[in-house]
């Protein structure tokens, strides 16, 4: 390929959920679909995730997971302002919820933060490329702070900032899901200043909310590439100020591209914990895996001078 016109990190989410997410992540990797992955660790196929990375030199970071199923850390497993009734963490919604109502404590947060970078060094045996947050609790508010530090002080240099250009102009997503979205976004804006006095990095780009399960498709893929040349905002540039690149025919632009590929979990199997959830047994998550595998798709890439890598490539 000449002079690639995006450096494109391609990240599939959720890596050691359950074996056929594995397997989905795996055969994506393989096929040039996915150039990167994101490890649950307190997930229950997460020993065979980090030994399928090893085998196929899958780059692979943390996904760093406060809201579902069980905590790491051994300290947190009674009695922790991080856990429901259940015991279990207070999932997507229950943990926002919790964290406006001033229930959570920040303390622990780190507690369970620095756990899961611990676990995911003795798995590895390093530590992780980047570090993101499931279900993007790494952006909420007091929460990012120590999000940040954790980084900071385990010497992770790249995060995601979950800001998509386009997301106000899509008439797929439902009124309950863009105003989610909108709500992530506006999170992510605010996390900017934080991550950036704690020298965090990110790529200048983010692509992934529009175009989740069964609203990916080539179609989606290329209208949000567009949006994201279409003249674009660096959100994390090395001196710390913001630039406007007008003429990106000299510049290399870095991107996200968040997916979920995978084949459906089987009933009962797979999980943090509590067991797989609906989105992770639909057929969703194997659709993103074909459309990936797309050689339509990958001609794409090559036409547009596209060049998929990892963080460490950045």
């Amino acid at each position: 390929m000449p002079q690639p016109r995006v450096k494109l990190v391609v990240t599939g989410d959720d890596f050691g959920y359950c074996p056929k997410r594995n397997q989905g992540i795996v055969d994506c990797f393989q096929a040039g679909g996915i150039s990167n992955v994101s490890l649950l660790v307190n997930a229950s196929s997460a020993i065979e995730a980090t030994e399928l990375a090893k085998r196929h030199r899958i780059p692979i970071g943390l996904h760093a997971n406060l809201s579902e199923g069980l905590p790491v850390c051994k300290g947190l497993m009674r009695n922790s302002t991080l856990l429901n009734k259940d015991g279990f963490f207070h999932g997507k919604m229950g943990f926002r919820k919790a964290l406006q109502s001033g229930q959570l404590s920040m303390a622990e947060v780190e507690q369970e933060l620095r756990a899961q970078v611990r676990l995911f060094g003795e798995l590895m045996g390093h530590m992780p490329s980047h570090m993101d947050g499931h279900q993007h609790i790494h952006v909420l508010p007091e929460v990012r702070e120590v999000f940040a530090q954790v980084l900071s002080d385990c010497g992770i240099s790249y995060t995601r900032v979950p800001v998509e250009r386009g997301l106000h102009a899509c008439p797929w997503l439902s009124p309950v899901l863009r105003d989610f979205y909108m709500q992530v976004e506006k999170d992510a804006l605010e996390s900017i200043p934080v991550f950036r006095h704690h020298g965090i990095r990110w790529p200048d780009v983010y692509l992934g909310l529009t175009t989740m399960g069964g609203n990916m498709s080539i179609t989606n893929l290329r209208r949000a590439f567009s949006h994201a040349l279409d003249g674009w905002v660096s959100l994390s540039p090395p001196s710390g100020v913001d630039r406007i690149h007008t003429n990106l025919a000299h510049t290399v632009l870095t991107a996200e591209l968040m997916v979920h590929p995978g084949y459906p979990s089987q009933p009962q199997e797979g999980g943090c914990g509590e067991g797989p959830d609906d989105f992770s047994q639909s057929v969703d998550r194997e659709h993103e895996l074909i459309t990936l595998k797309d050689p339509a798709l990958l001609a794409f890439y090559t036409k547009e001078r596209v060049q998929l890598c990892a963080f460490r490539d950045l």
